[in-house]
């Protein structure tokens, strides 16, 4: 039984990313991606824009018109579809948005930020925010002190109750269905998963610990451009009612946010990932410590966020449409650094959310590894 129990451990341990420091540099791996990767045109990006909302006007006019004309029966599953749907198409809008924080969109920067804001701020992010926060978790990618979101814990310093809730399926499926529904906005309200701050840290506090004297007039811009977005619901609500804005727009958000947190929770999260302390953190190897998977169909719907984030950690701003060419690009270059998983995505939010509970060294280095109870 010991024997058998070692061999296993041998096998994840192999299966495991490297995590010696790489025999290549960044500047190799941008050498390797063809010229024409890294520019950014206005016309293209735009393109995907126009796309995302006429494809989300499309789906609202079936919605408005299409839906109410069916029979009863139908329309009890025709709503869901559509909020699917919806909620798929608004996540590409939201990948934009957040292309626009890393200014992939475009060579202007503040065309940049005026289509991230309108596109954010659409979808309750607060665009500034949320762009700083993000460009942290960028820079220490792979930190157990300085990262900024989906931060694991040793095991010391998980609430006494984890044991109980990640060993019983129905606790497991609850704290997923928690994760899903309510993550994301605890994450933007309360800094929940995130980077362990002095005080409380919030994403619409322009004061907060987040973010720095120079960044605080911009977090003001995006607060007021969520308000701005919460007054048009509002005068929405008032005019065809408040059921009304909840069928069309507030269940596709959930959808759009449930997303959110899949997508960014499986690119950081996986049993082969490490992740590193101060005395063996350095920026290459913590941005090679992401995982790229396979949405099938919604590679494409949402903008190969999924399938291509090995490459927009190391090169951020590599648009979207040349993500792909440039992760092909680059594969030869990382080898065994280059981290993919097919696992059907279900299957391994399932998966990492038993196996990846808390992290703890091994062999005293500073290099930690997800453990379960």
């Amino acid at each position: 039984m010991r024997a058998g129990a070692r061999l296993i451990e041998k096998e994840q341990q192999e299966q495991r990313a490297p995590v010696e420091k790489p025999p290549f540099t960044l500047g190799q791996i941008k050498k390797a991606i063809p010229p024409h990767c890294f520019e950014r045109s206005v016309l293209k990006s735009f393109s995907y824009v126009l796309r995302d909302l006429v494809t989300a006007a499309a789906l609202l006019y079936l919605a408005l018109v299409t839906i109410p004309a069916l029979p009863s029966p139908l329309q009890y599953a025709a709503w869901p579809l559509y909020w699917i749907a919806q909620g798929c198409v608004c996540t590409g809008l939201w990948v934009i948005g957040h292309e626009c924080g890393h200014n992939a969109f475009s060579e202007y920067p503040l065309l940049d930020d005026i289509v991230g804001l309108v596109l954010h701020s659409s979808l309750m992010v607060p665009y500034f925010s949320w762009k700083y926060s993000h460009r942290r978790h960028h820079s220490n990618i792979g930190s157990l002190e300085r990262d900024e979101v989906f931060v694991p814990k040793k095991k010391e310093a998980l609430p006494w109750y984890t044991p109980y809730v990640c060993n019983s399926p129905v606790g497991r499926l609850l704290q997923i269905v928690v994760q899903l529904t309510l993550g994301w906005p605890l994450y933007l309200a309360t800094n929940v998963s995130g980077r362990p701050y002095p005080r409380f840290a919030c994403h619409y506090d322009p004061y907060g610990p987040i973010y720095s004297d120079r960044e605080r007039a911009q977090v003001f811009v995006s607060d007021a451009g969520v308000v701005a977005a919460w007054f048009g619901l509002y005068k929405l609500a008032a005019t065809f009612g408040f059921w009304w804005v909840v069928r069309v727009y507030a269940v596709p958000l959930v959808i759009v946010n449930a997303w959110l947190v899949i997508v960014t929770f499986l690119q950081h999260t996986h049993p082969a990932l490490p992740r590193y302390d101060s005395s063996e953190w350095d920026w290459l190897r913590g941005a090679l410590a992401t995982m790229d998977r396979d949405y099938g169909a919604l590679n494409r719907v949402f903008h190969n966020i999924t399938d291509t984030h090995v490459v927009h950690h190391l090169l951020s701003t590599v648009p979207h449409y040349h993500a792909v060419e440039a992760t092909k690009a680059i594969k030869p270059i990382l080898g065994e650094y280059y981290q993919f998983d097919p696992t059907p995505i279900a299957k391994a939010m399932w998966r990492e959310a038993r196996e990846c509970i808390y992290v703890e060294p091994e062999n005293g280095r500073g290099i930690l590894w997800y453990n379960k109870f």
